[in-house]
C-alpha cells in the first residue's frame, strides 16, 4: 500500500510527533486549524508487546484525527515487528511510523531512536521486519546522522526506502547537534532528489512563512511542524492560506488564543481526566499560548499556578478585563 496522502493537500501538513504534546487533545486542535496528518507520541515496542496499559493509551485515537500514524521506537527486530502487528490489528491507524530520530539520551542509550543510526544494518533489518508484520505502509522519520563526522542524508534515506519505507521524513540536524544550530535544509533537497518516495522536511519550521521557504528551497512532498505549533496551531492555517496562494489570515488575538488554549485544556479534561494532575501537566501549553502577548510573563505566572478549569478561566477572563481597561 502506498502512503495515503490526504486528498485536496498538495503538499500535507504535518503534525511531529512529540512526547507530552501530540496527545489527543493537541492533535484534534491542530486537525481543526489546518493539520492534514497527525501523528502519535513516539510509543515504546517493548512497552507495547508487552501490553503496558499506559503505552497501549497512546495508541488511542478518535476517527476525527485521521489520517494518523502510529510511531514506534526500539531497537530490537521481533519487539518492533510484534508491536507493528499489534498496533495494526487493533488499532488501524493509517500507517506506522518508525522513529529513528530522537535524539534523547535516554532513548538512545538502549539504541532506540537515532541511536540506531549507529549500525544500519540493524535499522534495515528493523524496517523489513516492520514491513512484513503490517499490511500498513511503513514510513520512517530519522535525522541527518549521528554526528557531523558521519552526516550522510541521502545514503540512509536510500538504505531506508530499499528496506521498504514508503515515505520518509527528514530533521535535518544529526543528533549531536540535539535541537541546537540549524537544521541543514541542503539535506532535505539531497534526499528529494535521490529518493522515489515521498520525503517529509522537518526542522526549524517555526512560521508559515518557514513552510513555505522549505518546499520552494526543497522541493519536499509535505512538511512536518513540531515545536513551532507549541501555543500556535494557527500555523498550520496560515501555512495553508499561503500555500494556495492567498492571504495570510490576521494573527489571532488575545480572545482567540484564549477561547482555543480552553478548549485545548477541556478536551484534556474530557479525554485525559479531570484531575488536578491533568491541569498541571497543561499549564506548558497556558504558557505558550500567551507568547507574543503584552503583559504575558505575569499572566503566565498565574496560568502557572492554576489547578482547576475554574481557575485558569477566571485568570483569563481578568486579563481581558484588565487589557480593555488599558486600552480605553
Amino acid at each position: 500500500m502506498e502512503f495515503p496522502y490526504p486528498t485536496g493537500s498538495p503538499v500535507p501538513l504535518f503534525l511531529a510527533p512529540m512526547a507530552g504534546v501530540s496527545e489527543p487533545p493537541f492533535r484534534r486542535i491542530s486537525r481543526q486549524l489546518g493539520a492534514d496528518v497527525v501523528l502519535t507520541e513516539f510509543l515504546n515496542s517493548e512497552a507495547i508487546r508487552r501490553r503496558i496499559s499506559a503505552t497501549l493509551e497512546g495508541c488511542e485515537f478518535d476517527e476525527i484525527e485521521r489520517p494518523i500514524g502510529i510511531q514506534i521506537y526500539g531497537a530490537h527486530v521481533d519487539a518492533m515487528a510484534q508491536a507493528a502487528e499489534l498496533v495494526t490489528k487493533h488499532y488501524t491507524p493509517d500507517f506506522i511510523d518508525i522513529n529513528f530520530g530522537c535524539p534523547v539520551k535516554k532513548v538512545v542509550q538502549r539504541n532506540g531512536g537515532s541511536g540506531c543510526l549507529r549500525d544500519m544494518d540493524l535499522v534495515e533489518r528493523i524496517i523489513r521486519a516492520c514491513v512484513a508484520a503490517t499490511h500498513l505502509p511503513v514510513t520512517v522519520k530519522t535525522r541527518s546522522g549521528w554526528s557531523e563526522d558521519e552526516r550522510n542524508p541521502v545514503g540512509i534515506a536510500l538504505r531506508m526506502q530499499d528496506a521498504g519505507a514508503k515515505a520518509f521524513t527528514l530533521h535535518a540536524r544529526t543528533r549531536t547537534q540535539m535541537f541546537t544550530g540549524q537544521a541543514n535544509w541542503d539535506d532535505i533537497a539531497s534526499v528529494v532528489e535521490a529518493l522515489d518516495i515521498p520525503v517529509i522536511g522537518n526542522g526549524d519550521v517555526n512560521t508559515p512563512e518557514d513552510v513555505i521557504r522549505m518546499r520552494e528551497h526543497t522541493g519536499c512532498a509535505g512538511v512536518m511542524v513540531g515545536r513551532g505549533s507549541f501555543g500556535n496551531p494557527w500555523l498550520f492555517r496560515d501555512a495553508r492560506a499561503l500555500l494556495n496562494g492567498e492571504a495570510k489570515p490576521a494573527e489571532p488575538d488575545a480572545t482567540e488564543k484564549f477561547a482555543v488554549a480552553l478548549q485545548h485544556a477541556r478536551l484534556a479534561i474530557q479525554l485525559q481526566g479531570d484531575t488536578r494532575h491533568t491541569m498541571v501537566e497543561f499549564r506548558k501549553h497556558f504558557g505558550w499560548y500567551t507568547k507574543g502577548l503584552h503583559g504575558a510573563t505575569a499572566l503566565r505566572q498565574k496560568l502557572f499556578q492554576v489547578e482547576t478549569m475554574a481557575e485558569a478561566e477566571r485568570v483569563f477572563s481578568e486579563y481581558l478585563e484588565r487589557e480593555l481597561v488599558v486600552s480605553r
